[in-house]
């Protein structure tokens, strides 16, 4: 069993055997737990949960509108992503809602909205709104200057030159939890920061990465590790990753996160030229929705599968995530050797 899929169970029985009731915003309710971590060695697979089938696409959607710096669901719509839908729709609903007390108006339906969202400019642009939220605090976090100007910072550009010039830094976050831009969001981060670390490679851990991607590296000579004549393109790093979550919905979207933070760490570890070490996850309030409980226990009596492989199609092309990452598209990342238990669906909360 992957140490990931370990984790993922464990945590499963753990809300089913000690959670406490709690109502939330949403008026499902909720059994919940406190203060948890999961792990995994990105070198035993890339950590996408076989125990129910993931939407690998949907993923890896999501990830690619928040490296974009969007921030209006417009694009996950087209890209057929639809897990902020009732949060965009919620929010005008709240508005036609007020809006039909004073006029003559009948709101759209969720399938109205979302069909409007597709085909009018105008009303996506008012209404696929969600606020600053990822997208915008990772690639242009507004901060005031003396001068009165609000300049916009973008932490994954300025996290990428770090681990170029300085990869020991102590500094290597990024931060989605932005205090005086809360109230403008639909929804406030849930993780809501991450962290990077590196550390050199051992000797053995070199040969050993030349030894697994000789077939990737040309002119390679039969003496090319025992001379210790490296590569420009041979890392001699690798590097970590520990994201931080506040709030948890662990059946349906704990295993998003952890696929979604395991491609960006490969995503950077390619962009810096290191190799992927180990995914941390440190979860607060970690919770199973009143009608996921029947499909968490489900989940728990089915057997792991080996974890797949990642491939980035395009990255050798110029691709960049400080450059050009809006050229990017969910079909540029393929995954190989996916073998899964079915499906196990579960309402979404919103």
């Amino acid at each position: 069993m992957s140490n990931i899929e370990h984790d993922y169970l464990r945590l499963l029985k753990d809300i089913l055997d000690n959670g406490v009731e709690k109502q939330d915003r949403t008026g499902t309710g909720t059994i919940s737990v406190f203060g948890r971590q999961i792990r995994h060695k990105m070198s035993e697979g890339f950590p996408l949960l076989t125990t129910k089938k993931m939407a690998w696409k949907t993923m890896v959607t999501e990830l690619l509108w928040f490296l974009r710096g969007d921030t209006n669901i417009k694009y996950l719509v087209d890209n057929n992503c639809h897990i902020w839908d009732g949060d965009a729709y919620q929010n005008y609903l709240k508005w036609a809602k007020e809006h039909s007390k004073t006029h003559k108006y009948a709101p759209y339906t969720q399938e109205q909205f979302i069909n409007k969202i597709k085909t009018d400019t105008d009303f996506a642009n008012r209404w696929g709104e969600l606020g600053p939220i990822y997208g915008k605090q990772w690639r242009a976090w507004s901060f005031p200057e003396v001068n009165g100007y609000f300049g916009p910072i973008d932490q994954i550009k300025i996290l990428v030159q770090s681990l170029k010039t300085n990869p020991d830094s102590r500094r290597l976050m990024v931060n989605a939890w932005n205090v005086g831009e809360l109230h403008q969001m639909t929804l406030p981060p849930c993780h809501y920061g991450f962290q990077v670390y590196t550390r050199e490679l051992s000797w053995k851990e070199r040969v050993q990465w030349v030894m697994d991607n000789a077939d990737s590296l040309d002119t390679l000579k039969p003496n090319y590790v025992i001379e210790g004549v490296w590569k420009e393109s041979t890392p001699k790093r690798a590097i970590s990753l520990m994201w931080n979550q506040r709030s948890v919905d662990t059946f349906l979207g704990l295993p998003f996160n952890i696929a979604s933070y395991g491609l960006l760490l490969e995503i950077i570890a390619k962009e810096v030229n290191m190799v992927p070490g180990e995914l941390i996850g440190n979860l607060g309030d970690v919770h199973l929705y009143s009608n996921h409980i029947e499909q968490a226990k489900e989940q728990i009596t089915r057997e792991p599968m080996k974890l797949p492989t990642l491939q980035i199609m395009d990255y050798d092309s110029g691709l960049s995530i400080t450059r050009n990452q809006e050229h990017w598209e969910p079909i540029d990342f393929v995954i190989k050797n996916y073998q899964s238990h079915p499906t196990i669906k579960a309402p979404l909360s919103n």
